[in-house]
């Protein structure tokens, strides 16, 4: 079975949940008192998808402004970026429209966005209506889907769906990889002395 690495970076405001969100998918655990993450963390976890094994290498970027420049560093050669968002909160989906701004300027052209509503398990605290968010991901063709790292809701599904949108192997054949074999050059024996 074909193994393929993916690399996917989370963007969005300082507590949003992004750290939370790869807790889940990897490691299947929530941590309410998650400390906020500095620069960036790196996670990966394999999945099968089809006939192949996609392995996410999942960079969780900080959210403080502070970090924001070295954002590009992680979404550089990215096959997809989730923007999180948290639904109690609009003043975290408009950032993510700056986000996606940034992303169509500075990112890879082929990049797979995603945007999570996430803490939809605080639905009686909304300020972000499904339908709006929605409607917004539809504009700019990007994965939609509102999520609970808390509640374990719709985070495999995110990832699934993101394996779903980034082209199979087989649409490209074989001589077109980019990569290269390494050969041993062959020793040449010199001769010794006494």
């Amino acid at each position: 079975m074909a193994l393929r690495e993916l690399k996917v970076c989370l963007l969005g405001d300082t507590g949003v949940g992004k750290s939370s969100i790869v807790w889940r998918f990897v490691e299947d655990s929530f941590d309410p008192n998650i400390n906020p993450t500095i620069g960036a963390s790196f996670m990966t976890k394999t999945v099968q998808y089809q006939n192949e094994l996609h392995k996410f290498l999942i960079w969780d970027t900080a959210g403080q402004e502070r970090f924001r420049a070295l954002a590009p560093m992680y979404y550089r050669g990215s096959a997809a970026a989730i923007i999180v968002y948290d639904i109690t909160k609009e003043e975290t989906f408009s950032t993510l429209k700056n986000w996606v701004k940034e992303l169509r300027q500075h990112g890879p052209p082929n990049i797979v966005v995603a945007i999570a509503g996430n803490k939809c398990d605080l639905n009686d605290v909304r300020e972000v209506m499904e339908k709006d968010a929605k409607d917004y991901a539809d504009s700019i063709h990007a994965v939609f889907v509102e999520t609970s790292a808390k509640n374990a809701i719709n985070i495999n599904e995110l990832f699934i769906e993101i394996s779903r949108r980034i082209p199979s192997t087989d649409t490209n054949p074989p001589s077109s990889s980019k990569g290269f074999k390494l050969r041993r050059q062959p020793s040449v024996t010199k001769p010794r002395c006494c």
